[in-house]
């Protein structure tokens, strides 16, 4: 799959804005972090061109993803270009479509061609999208064909497991993205997942993206602390036994903590 070129474990830097957030993302480099995933409606794209630059790693350490935004879904090539130059980067490593059109008022088919066109300039190395539907990747599929999006970014977590999109995105050769894979911090005082954690002496935390990792999604989980960004990134250790992710999994209550008016009906 494309997907498999993006590193499992990212750094959501959604709200990492500042003096604070830029030492927020430095400190993710210091601990390891290569993967840096930003958008245009974050106001971070500067921030993680910058810790990228004064990292002094080789640019080719890193991945960096950001995201289309809708108003800028007429102009898609010329948005990729105005983010290179806000972070100082000559091409990103994967480029989003942030979300469908609000209210689907724009087509996929009406701008999913620009995004492949803008890989194809060089602009970016991979393509993707992020909160499509099952409806909205057939769409996108049919206009440029399979084999061209690497991922589908959407809310995922224990609970929210998203399987039957999940499966959809799999059947494609679309590897999933899961933003807010700690449920906006809800899963650190749930019984099953601190039952977990003790057995295997990690945190809760930990036990949730591993789940994740599990079942082979990569996890951008967003921190400004250094202790808890380490802790992030060490999930990808944890290992699940069997009777660990059965229990895990009877979590899923399709609970979703992201879902705009104008957002799309979901699967």
């Amino acid at each position: 799959m494309l997907g498999d070129q993006i590193p499992a474990v990212g750094l959501g830097t959604y709200g990492l804005t500042g003096n604070d957030g830029l030492s927020s993302v430095k400190s993710a480099i210091l601990l390891g972090y290569r993967h840096l995933d930003t958008a245009q409606t974050y106001g971070t794209e500067e921030n993680a061109g910058q810790a990228v630059r004064e990292s002094e790693l080789p640019r080719g350490s890193f991945f960096i993803t950001t995201k289309i935004t809708a108003k800028n879904l007429g102009r898609i090539r010329q948005s990729i270009r105005e983010s290179l130059i806000l972070m100082g980067l000559d091409h990103a490593d994967l480029v989003l479509i942030h979300w469908p059109a609000p209210y689907d008022e724009v087509s996929v088919r009406s701008y999913i061609g620009d995004l492949a066109r803008a890989q194809d300039e060089g602009l970016c190395k991979l393509i993707g999208v992020s909160n499509f539907t099952r409806r909205h990747l057939d769409e996108a599929l049919a206009e440029i064909g399979e084999n061209r999006l690497a991922t589908n970014q959407f809310e995922q977590h224990v609970y929210l497991q998203n399987r039957v999109l999940e499966d959809h995105c799999m059947s494609a050769n679309i590897r999933v993205t899961a933003y807010m894979p700690l449920a906006g911090g809800n899963v650190s005082d749930d019984a099953v997942l601190n039952a977990v954690a003790q057995k295997h002496g990690v945190a809760a935390s930990q036990v949730a993206l591993a789940f994740l990792l599990n079942r082979g999604s990569i996890i951008i989980p967003k921190s400004g602390s250094r202790a808890r960004q380490q802790s992030n990134l060490a999930a990808k250790s944890v290992k699940l036994d069997a009777q660990d992710l059965e229990a895990i999994a009877g979590l899923d209550c399709g609970r979703r903590y992201i879902n705009p008016e104008w957002g799309p009906a979901w699967d």
